[in-house]
């Protein structure tokens, strides 16, 4: 367990921070936009939860705020040549896995896509689709640090599946399918 007793440490008043092998980088490293875009990404998914209230929904979202967590760490735990140390903390398939099914089962239950879906609805619905936007953007923080360092590839699988099932789960809250506000091309023409 995380134990923390003090919340400012003054050891990023020079523009580092610290990665969980206890190297630093520039707070404007690629690989630090990306856990920062994962740490918004888990922000929104908290409004979500707000928006929605209890519910299976936000049961899910809940194990997905924790699992963000565990990704933030994978990401901020350099991949060296040799093995992970017992401490590093790495998304793996199964959780990748587990987006997987959600998405299949809340997926059953809506009927196909006839356009593109504006981002609203109702309350929840909008924001949930806040979260995915924002979680694309981690998406894409993390495969523009990929170029430059190794990182987990189930780690960006899990951003990419996490995307897609917010995007399920907006429609699902959206009576279905049935209250999406579809996009109409050229219609403010």
């Amino acid at each position: 367990m995380v134990k923390l007793n003090k919340i400012y440490t003054r050891t990023g008043d020079a523009g580092t921070t610290g990665l969980v092998d206890g190297s630093r980088l520039p707070k404007y490293a690629p690989r630090m936009q990306a856990v920062g875009d994962v740490d918004e990404a888990n922000s929104t998914i908290g409004l979500a939860i707000v928006a929605m209230g209890a519910g299976m929904e936000a049961d899910w979202l809940t194990v997905i705020q924790n699992d963000l967590f565990d990704l933030g760490a994978d990401l901020a735990t350099p991949i060296t040549d040799a093995a992970d140390p017992p401490w590093a903390l790495r998304i793996v398939e199964s959780q990748v896995k587990r987006l997987e099914d959600q998405i299949d089962t809340m997926n059953a239950e809506l009927a196909p896509l006839d356009s593109f879906v504006l981002p609203g609805g109702s309350p929840a619905a909008a924001a949930v689709h806040l979260a995915r936007a924002v979680t694309r953007r981690a998406e894409r923080s993390a495969t523009a640090a990929a170029v430059d360092s190794a990182l987990n590839p189930q780690a960006l699988a899990y951003l990419n599946r996490l995307s897609d099932l917010l995007f399920v789960m907006a429609r699902r809250l959206n009576d279905n399918g049935a209250k999406d506000v579809k996009w109409v091309p050229g219609a403010s023409r």
